[in-house]
């Protein structure tokens, strides 16, 4: 026992030993630490006292440099104020001079003024006394002249006046000729120039079909088949597609009828497409109509889109664009209304490249003239009214609503751009063989004619010739003179152009003939 706890009491006291030693060691050396670091501060301290003390000074001098720099642009600025300032005393004064000579001047006009109104009154006095003897001599000279000529002063005048209008008409009737001459040779020639050209690049086949309103049926035994028992298929037809189908004696032909042709001709197709097929029932029909309907309003835009992309015209609204693929089906006196359009857009900007002015314009007031018959069976009106309603509600230009608005000469134009619209327009409808019309119509147009121009004083005879296009006036030559005659066939022309409606134009000639005969016995 003895033997283990002396080795532990050594033990104990060695640990004691080394435990101690090492806190004086520890402390020594945290001692050495903490004065060494101290002194780090001290040094760290001065070295920022001096770095402060050198901001300060920087900062104190850089104060003095900017007080300095504002002193001085203060004083520049004062010194440039103060020279402003001196030159517009400088120019007031001169100011002031020249209104005070302005007002020397305007003084001693007003007494020049004021004598010379003196004079006058003077003068005036003057004149008033001699034009009242004037006035009684020529007094006296008129009562004379009435004894003598047997006819008083009012009716001289009223013999004079006479005369001067009569001789006043026929001088203006013959200048007017004159210049409608001189105006005519130069401007026909250029015009015919222009449209020529225009037509020389456009040649373009016309549409001359008739609207279709029938059907062929491969034999008679199929309009039963169309009627369907008790009329179910014709009713269930007519209901689908709005339009009305007509079945009479006539062998293998069906009639459909409608305003709308664009439902005309998806009655057409469906009827055609259930005929070949044989297949005839109401729940078949509708299958058949709602998909031909789908595939018209695929083609009416795609008319549309092709029509305004062939005359690169760009931003017109897609609503717009639908209801120009409409007139693909609509027809007027035969004559495709959409080709038409195409037509005279084409026409309108040639013709626009050859004066200098906006072609796209007039591309694009060509091919929306007629936009209004697309929908004229659907809203009241003209279709020149429909046709600008619907471009001012897509907001189109000015001009182009002005030529929709003027083609037919409804409204005055407002732009050359209107003006050639217009020309496009007759001229696509006056081309050989592109419009027809009902020999009824064409007939009452005639009569028309001979009526408005035997309303004329002095007219003997008058034909419509050329189909309409020409009205040709046989004048009485010793009541009317050539001067007249011009009169008469302008005014007939203007008449013509408010009173009827025809397509293209009309050629108004006049013909004055004299013959003198004497035979020799």
């Amino acid at each position: 026992m003895e033997n283990i706890i002396l080795p532990i009491l050594v033990a104990v006291v060695v640990g004691v030993a080394t435990g101690y030693v090492f806190i004086l060691f520890y402390k020594k050396t945290m001692n050495s630490r903490f004065d060494s670091l101290e002194s780090e501060r001290k040094s760290l301290l001065e070295e920022a006292k001096r770095e402060a003390e050198n901001i300060r000074k920087e900062a104190v001098l850089s104060a003095k440099d900017m007080a300095f720099q504002l002193k001085t642009e203060a004083e520049r600025e004062i010194r440039e104020r103060t020279k402003e300032q001196n030159q517009i005393d400088k120019r007031l004064r001169q100011k002031e001079e020249q209104i005070d000579r302005r007002l020397d001047h305007i003084e001693k006009r007003e007494n020049e003024i004021n004598r010379r109104e003196r004079d006058l009154n003077n003068r005036e006095n003057g004149i008033i006394s001699k034009e009242n003897a004037l006035k009684k001599l020529i007094d006296d000279q008129t009562r004379v002249l009435e004894q003598l000529s047997g006819i008083t002063s009012e009716d001289a005048r009223v013999e004079l006046l006479r005369r001067v209008e009569q001789e006043s008409r026929f001088d203006a009737a013959r200048l007017i000729k004159r210049i409608e001459d001189e105006t005519r040779e130069n401007a026909e020639k250029k015009a015919k120039e222009i449209i020529s050209f225009a037509i020389q690049r456009y040649a373009n086949d016309y549409v001359a079909d008739a609207t279709i309103s029938a059907v062929s049926l491969p034999g008679d035994d199929m309009k039963g088949r169309i009627i369907g028992r008790e009329g179910r298929n014709i009713r269930a037809f007519e209901a689908a597609t709005g339009v009305d189908l007509v079945v009479d004696d006539t062998p293998e032909l069906v009639t459909l009828s409608a305003h709308d042709p664009v439902r005309r001709e998806v009655a057409r197709l469906s009827l055609e497409r259930l005929i070949s097929d044989g297949r005839i029932h109401p729940t078949r029909i509708e299958e058949v109509v709602d998909k031909v309907k789908k595939e018209v309003e695929a083609t009416i835009r795609e008319e549309g889109e092709k029509a305004v992309f062939e005359l690169e015209i760009s931003g017109v609204h897609p609503e717009l664009i639908k209801t120009i693929g409409r007139l693909k089906y609509r027809y007027s006196y035969g004559q495709n209304v959409l080709e038409h359009s195409k037509e005279v857009a084409y026409f309108a900007g040639m013709m626009a490249g050859e004066l200098g002015v906006d072609i796209k314009l007039a591309k694009r007031a060509g091919l929306l003239h007629d936009i209004g018959k697309a929908v004229d069976h659907e809203v009241e009106g003209s279709h020149q009214e429909i046709g600008a309603n619907l471009a001012k509600r897509y907001h189109e230009k000015e001009g182009v609503i002005n030529a929709i608005m003027a083609h037919h000469g409804d409204v005055e134009v407002n732009c050359v751009e209107s003006a050639l619209v217009a020309a496009s327009d007759a001229l696509s409808a006056a081309r050989p063989g592109v419009r027809r019309e009902s020999i009824a119509n064409y007939l009452k147009r005639l009569e028309k004619l001979e009526e408005l121009a035997m309303s004329f004083n002095g007219v003997e005879k008058c034909y419509a010739i050329q189909a309409g296009r020409e009205v040709r006036i046989i004048v009485r030559p010793e009541e009317t003179a050539d001067e007249l005659c011009a009169l008469i066939s302008r005014d007939l022309a203007r008449k013509i152009e408010s009173e009827m409606t025809y397509p293209g134009q009309i050629k108004v000639t006049v013909v004055r003939e004299a013959r003198f005969v004497e035979y020799a016995k």
